[in-house]
């Protein structure tokens, strides 16, 4: 269903158009293939619907489908770069209700039926939570938003995958195993935040490099020196590497499909969810991706039932010889390599992206780098650390969601949708530097951050005052008694269960909608179990995009590039 543009009512189908047509008209910036924007008439968005369905005042449904609308397009050139231009007219199909769950994808996954958020889940996982900072109810609220001791003033402290140097930080003990109540908790540190200014607390956190940060309101954001810089920046880039390498065609298809990535190697170094997304979407057109994490670092077991679908995952500590001996015989072939840590983490090690753009020159192959942070790459505030609620918090968009729910204080938005739409920008940056390796040689460095996400959000605009109010209007007093100190998985759950009630068409199972469902089901051997994850988004003509393995936890693969053809279901 399409809304009667006659009628004045609000069509988020058409609002995705005119986001999109927006981003093209910038391709330059963006430094996209010219295929992009000749044949953007062929990329369309419908909806079975056609109707808002996240209680947030700014469009992320539509903006989500614009930019997998620009994905398509540059992997639509892409094909044509690598099959030749068969199709007359190569048409990209975008469904509103698919970019959705692209948006909240770790809370539609599940193992053996479990989702994220059933208490059972935690015995079919492998245990990558070394610190406790998400299984220990007390350090997990050391990544939360607090009144500060200045009225209206609110700060997001995040103790990371750690927890303990942030609590420490405001007087806390690091473990506190008499903690167990969820109000409790909230009051015991809220309370110990509240003796500190944000100033204070900003001090705080740049002598120890935590991750917290000030809930501004956008206009006050806007007038730092590091928002004022950055909202002139755009939301992601492109730019070439130092050498002067020869094109460098795709490798022959193994498979015979029409798998677009087909032969590419990616070696992922990323936790959580937005950089693991870049890669879950190269995963999706065929890339063989290696992801390597230390088995000395934290992670969310959780993210890695979704994030890890498609991929080869194995260990790797590159602070040991051996760690490095191998990782760098990886990096001897790698076609694409994703760096979702602290800034200069990898840089620190050798392994920025002018050491592997060295390497490629050496090689005579060009690379494609893509760097994934949170507070962009310009400004004061670029070697900052910091996670989806941080960027949503310093850019206002927490403010505005506290606003549209009638709220005087700032909340964190549900959902890690931040995280999808920055892991969005940087595949279409990985995509795009791979087209121009291919056309013109050379190698590139992709930029995408949390940060220009929210920014985007804003430069395409917060839903009308009217229409906001029927969205309120729609919504059950339970989303409304969310408050700014609530955690995320309790913000998040609350308006699932919503979401379920009022959308139950999102939520079918694939065992009853078959390819209609936004979800499909692998039986994983790692896991011991089904999974369900979400379903790649863009239709392509003569594209294939489909997962070729089970997910798997961090660390149970080899790290050999050999591998991948042994259990390759494509």
């Amino acid at each position: 269903m399409v809304a009667n543009p006659d009628t004045g009512a609000y069509s988020p189908v058409q609002e995705a158009g005119r986001i999109f047509a927006q981003l093209c008209d910038q391709a330059e910036r963006f430094n996209l293939p010219p295929e992009v924007v000749k044949g953007k008439d062929a990329v369309s968005f419908y909806s079975s619907h056609d109707q808002i369905y996240f209680p947030i005042p700014f469009k992320e449904t539509e903006t989500l489908a614009a930019l997998k609308g620009i994905e398509g397009s540059v992997a639509g050139a892409i094909a044509d770069l690598r099959y030749g231009q068969s199709l007359q007219k190569r048409n990209v199909k975008i469904s509103l209700e698919r970019a959705t769950a692209f948006g909240c994808q770790a809370y539609m996954a599940k193992v053996d039926g479990l989702s994220k958020l059933d208490p059972g889940v935690k015995a079919k996982l492998k245990d990558t939570d070394l610190l406790e900072a998400q299984s220990n109810g007390y350090r997990r609220m050391s990544a939360n938003l607090y009144k500060t001791k200045n009225e209206g003033e609110f700060f997001h402290i995040h103790g990371s995958l750690e927890a303990t140097t942030t609590l420490n930080m405001i007087g806390l003990d690091g473990y506190r195993p008499d903690l167990t109540d969820y109000e409790e908790i909230i009051k015991v540190i809220e309370a110990q935040v509240q003796k500190y200014s944000a100033a204070e607390l900003e001090d705080m956190n740049r002598e120890r490099r935590q991750a917290g940060v000030t809930a501004y309101k956008h206009e006050d954001f806007i007038k730092t020196p590091h928002g004022a810089l950055n909202v002139q920046e755009p939301p992601w880039k492109v730019s070439r590497l130092k050498g002067n390498q020869p094109p460098t065609p795709f490798p022959a298809s193994r498979t015979g499909s029409k798998r677009i990535l087909e032969g590419i190697k990616v070696l992922e170094l990323c936790r959580i969810i937005a950089g693991p997304t870049v890669t879950r979407i190269l995963s999706e057109y065929g890339a063989d991706v290696l992801k390597i994490t230390s088995p000395n670092l934290s992670d969310v077991p959780f993210f890695q039932v979704d994030g890890n679908i498609g991929k080869h995952a194995a260990d790797l500590d590159l602070k040991t010889e051996e760690g490095r001996r191998q990782f760098e015989e990886l990096l001897a072939d790698v076609d694409v390599v994703v760096d979702g840590y602290r800034p200069d983490a990898l840089e620190k090690l050798g392994y920025g992206p002018n050491a592997l753009a060295s390497l490629a020159e050496k090689r005579g192959k060009g690379i494609v780098y893509v760097n994934e942070n949170c507070f962009g790459y310009e400004g004061e505030w670029a070697s900052r650390p910091g996670w989806q609620q941080i960027a949503d918090c310093v850019t206002g968009i927490a403010w505005a969601q506290g606003q549209f729910m009638g709220l005087s204080t700032p909340v964190v938005p549900p959902f890690p949708i931040s995280d999808y739409g920055t892991g969005c920008m940087g595949a279409i940056a990985a995509l795009t530097g791979l087209y121009h390796r291919a056309k013109t040689g050379g190698s590139y460095h992709g930029k995408s951050s949390l940060m220009h996400y929210d920014i985007l959000l804003f430069a395409v605009g917060k839903y009308s005052p009217a229409v906001q109010e029927n969205m309120r209007a729609a919504l059950p007093p339970e989303f409304f008694k969310l408050r700014h100190c609530d955690s995320v998985d309790r913000i998040s759950s609350t308006v699932l269960k919503i979401m379920q009630t009022r959308f139950p068409h999102l939520y079918v199972s694939p065992d009853d909608a078959g390819s209609n469902a936004l979800t499909e089901k692998w039986n994983s051997e790692a896991y011991k179990a089904d999974i369900e994850v979400v379903s790649p988004v863009a239709q392509i003509d003569g594209v294939e995009n489909k997962f070729a393995r089970a997910s798997r936890p961090n660390g149970t693969d080899r790290p050999r590039w050999e591998d991948f053809l042994a259990d390759c279901k494509v």
